[in-house]
């Protein structure tokens, strides 16, 4: 079973299996690598399940001034927390 792991996860809706810190904090090394300023006056908007739990959005908004982000944008669509929604 290669993906017990990526199936746990997915049964335990722990989407952050996918996007752990160090693999966020490795690819955003790697652009800042070939372009110091690259989020510079930029806008990142990041669409996440929750944008509490969410490692990009922790990740972006720890660094919000050192890289020097104009706005960070951070989405979710959770149906149970409208109270307008109607379960039944």
């Amino acid at each position: 079973m290669a993906n017990s792991n990526l199936t746990a996860a997915k049964t335990a809706k722990k989407d952050e299996f996918y996007t752990q810190w160090a693999d966020i904090e490795r690819e955003m090394n790697a652009y800042l690598e070939y372009d110091p300023d690259v989020f510079r006056d930029k806008v990142v908007l990041l669409p996440c399940d929750d944008p509490e739990w969410s490692n990009f959005a922790k990740f972006f908004a720890l660094r919000f001034e050192e890289f020097g982000l104009k706005k960070l944008i951070s989405t979710s669509y959770a149906p149970a927390s409208n109270p307008a929604i109607d379960e039944d």
